[in-house]
């Protein structure tokens, strides 16, 4: 029997709307807009210019920093514009546009037929990084970089909780692609070299654990059945939950001997390895009680929202909230032309009766957030620093960047307050102060060698 962890919460998941509809392939739209910022990590540079021909799965976007993930072409066809777009989470970012020839034809020489069973363990992550391949769950970190741990590792654990409410597409994926799953999984299972691979999948949906342990029959890849509670699906809570071991404050998994992946990235790899496949479509559940008719495509990277809302029958009622991923970590969106990305679980939209928008007040101190997070954290002060622009003492004294901006805080907060936003806003100061030191730095040290270099 498996326990649980700190905290957390019971949210009403929605999920009634989607998780009956099998996954519909949605016709490619006459143009795609390719952001070159998919993943944590660099932006992309464009490899290609306006003009050119490309076809699906042929590199449009690379970039020489460690940290990026490379970016292909969902579709054949001419590359129109090169130019910034609305993007989900960045506000804007430049993309490659790309007109259909509507021909949908591969590059030379793909798809291909690989035995992985015959690959060496640096053929299979070079594999993974050419397609690359990133965590699909909504995290967007490169997987080719996590798949190569710098500590040894001894479990894996495959994340099917989909805690998220309303977001189907993992479930789906289990009852009706299981077996790519588990070929997904043995792949991992011999690049790392794992004692123990774990599937963790929270004991709401009974058909997807049976999906999957049908599916695993004959191997030694375990299906644990886990509480259903909001995060169940945050990477270290599946650790804590699955394996018994905590990653410490400031942490990586690998820091406990594991590594997690989202049951989506697992069969986007055995895709990647076994027929050289990049990632250029993925599955997204469109729903909400503002769709008409919600439903989890298999979409192509670079497809407008709009265009997947248009295809579910578009909008039942006036959208108050249109949000890129789910409810409760989703961003959201200011416009439905936004496009669908390497990492977007969903498009989720909701009438005004089922966005709760009452007006932020002062924190009460009633310790609601406090019981409920489940990193420990004291979120009602790192909200309260944050306000007022105390950005170090959030760090430094509240452990900010150990948040998983889960929204468990503002979940159960009886004063409305922004608290996951105000954490957000601080782990951006953070984050740009410690870039521009870097920038300082390494400006320090190529003057430092200039100065050297002059003196010979």
């Amino acid at each position: 029997m498996f326990g649980s962890f700190l905290g957390g919460i019971h949210p009403k998941d929605g999920k009634e709307l989607a998780k009956d509809k099998p996954i519909e392939d949605m016709p490619v739209p006459q143009e795609l807009v390719v952001p070159m910022g998919q993943h944590i990590g660099a932006p992309c540079t464009p490899t290609v210019k306006v003009g050119d021909e490309v076809k699906r799965g042929q590199l449009i976007g690379t970039s020489p920093a460690f940290m990026h993930a490379d970016i292909h072409a969902p579709v054949s066809g001419k590359v129109v514009k090169i130019e910034p777009r609305p993007h989900s989470g960045m506000g804007s970012c430049m993309a490659v546009v790309i007109q259909s020839d509507g021909k949908d034809e591969w590059a030379d020489g793909l798809p291909l037929n690989r035995n992985w069973q015959s690959m060496s363990s640096e053929e299979i992550l070079a594999a993974i990084q050419a397609a690359g391949i990133v965590g699909m769950g909504g995290a967007t970190f490169p997987a080719h970089i996590k798949l190569k741990p710098a500590k040894p590792v001894d479990i894996l654990i495959l994340n099917g909780a989909e805690c998220e409410p309303y977001l189907t597409a993992d479930y789906r994926l289990m009852l009706e692609e299981g077996a790519k799953i588990i070929t997904g999984t043995q792949i991992l299972q011999k690049l790392l070299g794992v004692k123990r691979t774990v599937i963790g999948i929270e004991d709401n949906k009974p058909e997807a654990i049976k999906a999957m342990q049908e599916a695993a029959g004959g191997t030694d890849i375990e299906v644990a059945a886990l509480k259903t509670k909001y995060p169940q699906g945050a990477e270290k809570m599946l650790i804590k939950v699955i394996s018994g071991r905590e990653v410490p404050m400031g942490g990586l998994p690998m820091d406990v001997g594991a590594v997690v992946q989202n049951v989506g990235t697992v069969a986007a790899i055995a895709d990647a390895v076994e027929h050289g496949l990049p990632l250029t479509e993925r599955i997204t559940t469109v729903t909400g009680d503002a769709i008409k008719e919600p439903k989890n495509l298999r979409i192509r990277i670079g497809t407008p929202y709009q265009a997947a809302i248009d295809y579910c029958g578009g909008f039942a009622a006036q959208p108050k909230k249109l949000i890129a991923g789910g409810p409760m970590m989703g961003m959201a969106q200011a416009t439905a032309e936004v496009p669908v990305m390497k990492g977007s679980s969903g498009i989720l939209a909701l009438t005004a009766e089922k966005v709760d928008h009452g007006p932020e007040m002062n924190c009460i101190r009633c310790g609601k957030c406090v019981k409920a997070c489940p990193m420990g954290l004291v979120p009602s002060m790192l909200s309260i620093l944050s306000e007022r622009q105390a950005y170090e003492a959030c760090r430094d004294e509240y452990g900010l960047m150990n948040c998983v901006e889960c929204g468990c805080c503002t979940f159960v907060c009886p004063a409305k307050r922004n608290i996951v936003q105000y954490i957000k806003n601080a782990k951006g100061f953070i984050r740009a102060e410690q870039m521009k030191a870097k920038a300082a730095a390494d400006a320090k040290k190529a003057q430092e060698a200039a100065k050297k270099e002059a003196e010979k």
